[in-house]
């Protein structure tokens, strides 16, 4: 497995994600835009699944968001409830507008 990378295009879509030897096993599809780090989607293939991959790219996420001063509105269910269940460790990070 290799590390979580970050893709973005011009207009600040894209996605992190986890590349195995053959294929992208995970992803988190993003967009950023005017200071806020929006999180759509979360996936893991199955072949993959039981082994961290979410948390690797929630953990990603989160850094950039700390590193770039911006703050994450999620709307995927897998960050939300993640969010929620620990909302003391994405307060710095987590929009206020969905708390």
């Amino acid at each position: 497995m290799e590390d979580v990378k970050l893709q973005l295009d011009e207009k600040g879509h894209g996605h992190f994600y986890i590349s195995d030897e053959e294929e992208q096993v995970a992803e988190m599809v993003v967009s950023i835009s005017n200071g806020l780090l929006t999180v759509y989607h979360t996936e893991v293939l199955p072949k993959a699944e039981g082994k961290g991959l979410a948390k690797q790219l929630l953990t990603a996420m989160v850094d950039h968001a700390r590193k770039n001063g911006l703050k994450v509105i999620p709307l995927c269910p897998y960050v939300h409830a993640q969010f929620r269940r620990r909302p003391a460790d994405y307060a710095d990070v987590w929009n206020g507008s969905d708390q």
